[in-house]
């Protein structure tokens, strides 16, 4: 199983990329392979604001449809189009061309995990 060093991670399989106020979200490796071959993904319109816990995608599966959740209040400010077409690249490539949404934080990120932390999660 893949998870960068480089990332933050939730307890509900969500991966963070923080760079200033801004923040690239998507499902880790574990996820996407727990969720089989994904065929449809759900996102916000930009503009949304999300608040914690809120449901922001839905990722559709051959076997399930997931849930992604917003790790912390904040507002939509890019969506990954190419999902539209091409939703396996949250297969293929989930902490790069299979990312979700970008937000600006709106209030504390909150307790998130490391790897090391999120690998033993998934153990």
């Amino acid at each position: 199983m893949n998870v960068p060093n480089d990332l933050l991670y939730t307890e509900e399989h969500e991966w963070l990329a923080v760079d200033g106020t801004t923040v690239r979200l998507g499902i880790t490796d574990f996820a996407q392979d727990q969720l089989g071959d994904i065929v449809y993904v759900d996102l916000p319109d930009v503009g949304a604001e999300l608040e914690k816990d809120d449901t922001f995608a839905e990722v559709e599966s051959t076997k399930s449809v997931g849930e992604v959740y917003a790790p912390f209040d904040g507002v939509v400010t890019a969506v990954n189009d190419a999902l539209v077409d091409t939703p396996e690249l949250v297969n293929s490539d989930p902490y790069g061309e299979g990312w979700l949404i970008e937000m600006t934080v709106a209030t504390e990120i909150g307790d998130l995990l490391d790897a090391n932390a999120y690998r033993a999660l998934t153990e």
